[in-house]
């Protein structure tokens, strides 16, 4: 009886909704509720039967093009082990490093996933941040953030799962992060970094970024171990230290560095046996660059395109055929390429300047899909610009310690007016035909 009344005060101001929604809230599906729930039993199997447990270390593998995400743990001997492999639902963007704010590119490179970057209130049912920008990222002044692996399967630069897939995968590093990881280490790649897939990208202009990539994945490779993650000289260095102790400087040229002898020895002799490969495959397998119209998925959630962002965008990548020595460039698409609309870069055709000259529709990093579709569908016109010509525009400059802030702005709006310029030459040779 003592509630009736405010019960009834409750009714008259329409509260009584909001309350019943809040006590929904706690239910078996609330938010709280999903955020701890456990890791699925026939995981943790698959993690005993690798000689791990759900509270040993883990380390996450992402890979854009081959859309998977491999989780790893650690066993007794400090090494880690493969446990299992999720097919991605869906990323965004092109195969290259993130670089601004709405790119919708997916990061590449190494980072970290501390406790603080859980997020138990996502929107998209669960999700944690990846940790872009690192410290690489802001060498290079990219801008940008809150790159996350989330559920719902809708991507804007982001890592997207299924709700289940992300339930579980959340629930993995949360365990271990409460049981004493300081932060669980996410290698995410443009594709398994094999010496078929160096081969074949070998010209793509972010090949050499990708070289960086590769270096930490080889370290990952023969020693089974977490590398140590450094930056200095704007770019990344694999288990070394200072010489001299010190710290490691981003922006900074490298200091003389110490290595574990061993793990660098053996890295070298992958390398020799990847470079080797690499040369025997260059004399048959063909450069190609990949155009995608805004990322891609998994092949076995091609039947459920209803339940992804932008399905319409979801059709196979265009292969640039990348010609070594400038003189021609072609386009094989693989698949029906989707209905062009709004200078989608699904729609790039052949581009031929005048002979012993070619554009070919790559923009590098962040690729913008107007510039892209614009030097693709560029006609038959006199021009100057060749393969290398594009490529060094786009190109990052090698870092230059003596270089001063005010220089490298001062660099800054030529590389970028020669870039307008010349999209805005192809673009206006394609209205005069």
């Amino acid at each position: 009886m003592t509630l009736r009344r405010p019960l009834q005060l409750l009714a008259r101001s329409g509260l009584i909704s909001a309350v019943a929604a809040l006590a929904a809230c706690e239910d078996g599906s609330s938010l709280s509720q999903r955020a701890m729930a456990p890791i699925p039993s026939e995981t943790v199997a698959l993690m005993e039967q690798a000689g791990s447990t759900k509270e040993a270390p883990t380390l996450i593998r992402a890979f854009k093009k081959e859309a998977e995400l491999e989780v790893w743990k650690m066993r007794s001997d400090g090494r880690y082990v493969h446990v299992k492999t999720y097919p991605m639902c869906r990323w965004s963007g092109q195969l290259g490093p993130k670089t601004r704010e709405g790119d919708r590119q997916v990061p590449e490179g190494f980072y970290s996933i501390a406790p603080g970057q859980l997020n138990p209130n996502s929107s998209y049912y669960l999700s944690f941040n990846v940790g872009y920008p690192n410290a690489y990222d802001r060498a290079w002044n990219r801008t940008g953030g809150t790159i996350m692996v989330h559920g719902v399967c809708s991507s804007m630069g982001c890592f997207s799962m299924t709700d289940r897939q992300i339930a579980e995968i959340y629930a993995i590093v949360r365990s271990s992060l409460n049981n004493g990881q300081n932060a669980v280490q996410m290698q995410s790649y443009p594709f398994r970094m094999t010496a078929e897939n160096m081969a074949r990208h070998r010209l793509d202009p972010n090949i050499a970024f990708w070289k960086q990539l590769k270096e930490g994945n080889d370290h990952f490779e023969v020693s089974k171990r977490e590398p140590a993650v450094g930056v200095c000289g704007k770019r990344y260095v694999f288990d070394a230290v200072a010489a001299n102790g010190a710290r490691l400087e981003p922006a900074a040229a490298c200091p003389p560095l110490k290595e574990d002898p061993q793990v660098a020895q053996a890295v070298r002799e992958k390398e020799a046996q990847d470079n080797a490969r690499i040369a025997e495959l260059s004399e048959t397998v063909k450069p190609v660059r990949l155009v995608y119209q805004d990322g891609g998925q998994h092949p076995s959630f091609a039947s459920r395109v209803a339940e992804v962002s932008r399905p319409e965008a979801l059709v196979p990548p265009m292969e640039v055929a990348m010609e070594e020595n400038a003189t021609t460039a072609s386009i094989k698409p693989h698949g029906k390429p989707a209905p062009r609309d709004s200078a989608s870069p699904g729609a790039v055709k052949t581009a031929k300047l005048n002979p012993g000259k070619t554009v070919v529709p790559a923009t590098g990093k962040g690729a913008d899909a107007d510039a892209v579709a614009a030097l693709a569908s560029a006609p038959e016109v006199p021009g100057k610009v060749s393969v290398r010509d594009w490529q060094s525009l786009h190109k990052e400059p090698e870092p230059s310690p003596a270089a001063s802030t005010g220089q490298k702005k001062k660099d800054a709006a030529p590389k970028s007016a020669q870039i307008g310029s010349l999209e805005k030459a192809l673009r206006d040779a394609q209205l005069k035909k």
